[in-house]
């Protein structure tokens, strides 16, 4: 049997999902995973979601048989008794791996860390002064930090929303069809 995970782990991610969800699927060439095992470096990680852009498209992980392998471009972990996991282990192999984006939900702190790429290490910029993350590498991903940690999931999914009716999603989907490869 898998560790128990708590109704206040689950919810917070399940949000996770919903929010990503929402972002792919109005985002062509994207897709996003739960659980899955990701394959890095000799190491197997199941983060509690990601997003990747889709390797026809030029993503930079692949799905070879059953299992993502290499660096989706963003991972979300949620933490509440793996922290210290989540945000050393994981975090140095992300780090390692590329992956660009690294989000840790912090449940106990209520607290998110958005971890950005940026000349081999992340750094840790803060949200906007609106109280969103805004990705850099999936323009149009919106994270309202307050709606996510109230798991207020109708604000999070508006600012999802508002974030996918702007011009730099519209850019973002139209150079992802061009990129796309049969």
């Amino acid at each position: 049997m898998p560790s128990p995970l708590s109704e206040f782990h689950g919810g917070a991610g399940a949000e996770v999902i919903a929010w990503l969800g929402y972002y792919a699927g109005r985002t062509p060439g994207t897709s996003v995973v739960s659980q899955a095992t990701c394959r890095m470096f000799g190491d197997a990680p199941q983060p509690d979601a990601a997003l990747r852009i889709r390797e026809e498209c030029g993503g930079q992980s692949r799905v070879q048989g059953l299992y993502p392998t290499g660096a989706p471009e963003l991972i979300v972990e949620v933490c509440l008794s793996s922290a210290v996991y989540d945000l050393h282990e994981k975090k140095d192999l992300y780090e390692t791996a590329c992956v660009v984006e690294y989000v840790a939900v912090l449940l106990h702190e209520s607290e998110v860390r958005w971890h950005r790429l940026d000349g081999g290490k992340y750094r840790l910029p803060s949200p906007d002064p609106d109280g969103c993350f805004r990705s850099t590498v999936f323009p149009g991903l919106w994270l309202n930090v307050r709606s996510l940690l109230s798991r207020d999931l109708a604000a999070l999914l508006a600012t999802g929303e508002r974030g996918v009716a702007s011009p730099e999603h519209a850019a973002f989907s139209k150079e992802l069809m061009a990129r796309r490869q049969p």
